[in-house]
């Protein structure tokens, strides 16, 4: 058989995703905060890049040209040969709108009015009636590293084990509340009360979740009293027996050194008295202060919400934590007719791209942060309306069908962003949740709006009239919620609330 040598010319297709657009990918994920810490490194190291100190410009002329040719070519550096707006964006290759080419995404479904409107009014703002119940360089240039906090504060080490400890997202956004309220102390200074009146949640579930945050590392935090606090220390120690209970009822006693009325009242001999006293200095008053070297950082949020005086909601970026530049276009033309030598020349091309792009990202970032944010309002009006207990259920697909965007857009968008309303401060993730079919063919019904219904029968039932799962079941279908029973198991556990065998031995112990 012979050998011979062929020339082939065969044509294939491939995803190759630029730098400009990997880094425009990876600054959608920044909370506004990141963002502004990324962006003085950008100032700090490109002379064309200005930091603009009035109101931003809205419109597109804020975008200096781009070189549409070779830049060692000086020709193209005069201003009336830039090329136009669709040239410098396909040059960038910043569109965030379908970050992966290759996976396009559903047939655009139909917006909102105002969220169609955005691309020409104020990108930074939405508003629209509500629909529900009620209304008022490269990739390697970045540090993330250094974006983030050298050492964990107390706030983030308890929202690791919140994320671990508790399942259901409508707790979890309890939990989160209960953890802005605890101070660099480790006291909890919020109230049940208001948590409740504010998420329209019941005392008792407040309760139940600010137990479960005592329950975190470092023993005793959550508590909302000294004797609370050494209480939680003793009780997981094993040592909070009736006699120390008593001591912890007189801890005035115990800084006098009250030894005398101290044996009386706990009903043991002095010798007990100075050990149960040795072990109450053992414990940590202040068990906050474990992470107490690293200042606090309050969390920002991205989004704003507020109730607009017609009746609708009003959706806005956050603009005080917005980075807010520009391209010196003057100092660029006249630095560059001075260029000396090649690499002062290409430096300054690179300089400009590399502008162009960043703004061009930044107001692309406002847009799409500010379409999601807007649809998610949208979905669960309600549950700004009337609480938690009319959450929706809702998925990234929903969302990302919604506004012509992917799945993985919308994912990066909400990492990291909270959004601001007068029921709370919420991260845009907690909004996403499971849903339950409806039994009658009707609106599905959110899983944690399920949560909260058994643990509602639950805490309604008679001592003497305990529900067994089964009957949970048989009364929820008959409210239109087709569940199963393994389902209604899952989440009473998930709440940590006990079988009906539990309950019944312990109300009847009463």
């Amino acid at each position: 058989m012979a050998l011979s040598q062929r020339l082939e010319f065969r044509q294939t297709q491939s995803l190759v995703m630029t730098p400009q657009l990997m880094q425009a990918i990876k600054l959608l994920q920044l909370s506004n905060l990141d963002l502004n810490a990324y962006v003085e490194a950008e100032l700090e190291r490109n002379p064309v890049l200005d930091r603009a100190d009035g109101e931003l410009s809205r419109e597109p002329e804020i975008l200096a040209p781009a070189p549409a040719s070779d830049p060692a070519d000086g020709d193209w550096l005069h201003e009336d040969m830039a090329p136009s707006r669709e040239a410098l964006e396909q040059g960038l290759g910043t569109d965030l709108d379908n970050v992966f080419p290759d996976e396009r995404p559903p047939e655009r479904a139909q917006a909102p009015a105002a969220i169609e409107q955005l691309s020409g009014s104020d990108p930074y703002v939405s508003s629209w009636s509500n629909v529900g119940a009620g209304g008022h360089g490269g990739e390697d240039d970045i540090n993330f590293e250094g974006l983030a906090a050298a050492e964990i504060s107390l706030a983030d080490h308890l929202e690791e084990q919140l994320a671990l400890a508790v399942e259901d997202p409508r707790r979890r956004l309890i939990g989160h509340f209960i953890i802005d309220l605890i101070d660099e102390t480790g006291y909890f200074t919020g109230s049940v009360e208001e948590i409740a009146e504010r998420l329209v949640a019941s005392p008792g579930e407040v309760e139940a979740v600010l137990r479960v945050v005592q329950g975190f590392e470092p023993s005793g935090v959550g508590a909302r009293s000294l004797k609370e606090c050494l209480a939680i220390q003793l009780a997981e120690r094993d040592r909070l027996d009736p006699a120390m209970a008593v001591m912890l009822d007189n801890l005035e006693l115990v800084a006098k050194r009250n030894i005398a009325s101290l044996r009386r009242l706990c009903g043991v001999d002095e010798e007990d008295v100075v050990e149960m006293i040795a072990e109450l200095r053992a414990l940590t008053p202040k068990p906050g202060l474990a992470f107490g070297s690293m200042p606090i950082q309050p969390v920002v949020p991205d989004v704003l919400l507020r109730a607009a005086p017609d009746g609708t909601w009003l959706v806005e970026l956050n603009a005080d934590t917005l980075p807010r530049v520009l391209v010196n276009q003057t100092y660029y033309s006249k630095v560059a007719r001075t260029a000396r030598n090649e690499a002062d020349k290409i430096f300054l091309a690179e300089a400009l791209q590399t502008a162009n792009w960043l703004t061009r990202s930044l107001e692309q970032r406002a847009r799409t942060i500010l379409k999601v944010a807007t649809e998610i309002v949208r979905q669960q009006d309600a549950f700004f309306a009337l609480g938690i207990q009319y959450l929706r259920p809702l998925n990234l697909k929903t969302v990302a069908d919604a506004i012509g965007m992917h799945e993985s857009t919308v994912s990066r968008v909400t990492a990291n962003k909270f959004i601001a309303s007068a029921r709370g401060l919420f991260e845009l993730k907690y909004f996403f949740t499971a849903s339950i079919s409806n039994a009658e063919g009707g609106e599905a019904h959110s899983a944690e709006a399920v949560r909260h219904r058994i643990r509602q029968m639950i805490d309604a039932e008679a001592p003497d009239a305990i529900l067994s799962d089964d009957t949970i079941v048989t009364l929820l279908r008959e409210a239109g919620i087709d569940i199963a029973r393994r389902t209604v198991a899952k989440y009473r556990e998930s709440m940590r609330i006990s079988s009906s065998v539990e309950r019944r031995r312990e109300k009847a112990g009463r």
